[in-house]
């Protein structure tokens, strides 16, 4: 199976949802634990896709130069 392309912003809305969740109190420990380390796998990729735009933009402002 085709793994599926990273979305920014459906992973920042993930994390949002994440948050809520553990905000509200609605989570239990051993499922709080699972949601932490999915948060924190998002906000590595997101971090990645960050850096990769940022450095495309730059390649991009030195062909104009």
């Amino acid at each position: 199976m085709a793994k599926k392309e990273f979305s920014f912003t459906d992973a920042v809305k993930e994390i949002e949802k994440i948050l809520g969740n553990i905000e509200s109190g609605v989570l239990d420990v051993d499922r709080l634990s699972i949601e932490v380390k999915r948060a924190a796998e998002l906000i590595r990729q997101c971090q990645k896709k960050l850096r990769s735009t940022e450095e495309e933009i730059n390649n991009i402002f030195k062909d104009l130069v």
